[in-house]
């Protein structure tokens, strides 16, 4: 099983739209036992919140499945459960590690690291570009896939 977190800063538009595109991109691979795959926050301030209403429009629009959604903040014990934590921007680095306090295992790394790209995913809350977003999100979905051997 290999265990896949998403973390943006508040996990209504960023982390959980990476967390049901790469869902979808894996049940169409036929390997979705093979995953475990959530998002949160680095921060508190959207706690409970569902997806912002534009982010599920967006994936509505791509034919992308998705559930309810609780915005939730990350914990040391995510830290412990899964094996890769996938943040969208360098700022979540930096907010990640005062909550985990260090990255022995190395499970912490962008997104778009895996699309070879050294940048950030920008957040569309303040952009309102959520189609950009969306780009950025499947280059680098589907760049962890191949890393992954998928």
């Amino acid at each position: 099983m290999i265990r896949v977190m998403f973390i943006c800063h508040g996990n209504i538009c960023r982390s959980p739209m990476c967390e049901y595109i790469f869902k979808d991109m894996v049940r169409k691979l036929g390997v979705s036992s093979d995953f475990e795959i959530a998002s949160a926050a680095t921060s508190r301030e959207e706690i409970g919140s569902d997806i912002y209403p534009p982010a599920k429009k967006l994936l509505k629009s791509k034919g992308i499945p998705f559930g309810t959604h609780h915005a939730r903040q990350v914990t040391a014990e995510d830290y412990k459960k899964y094996d890769h934590l996938i943040i969208m921007e360098r700022y979540n680095y930096i907010n990640l590690c005062r909550i985990i306090k260090d990255d022995p295992e190395d499970k912490i790394a962008p997104l778009l690291y895996f699309a070879g790209v050294q940048g950030d995913i920008a957040d569309p809350w303040y952009s309102g570009d959520f189609e950009q977003a969306y780009e950025d999100i499947v280059k680098g979905c589907e760049g962890l896939l191949k890393y992954l051997g998928y």
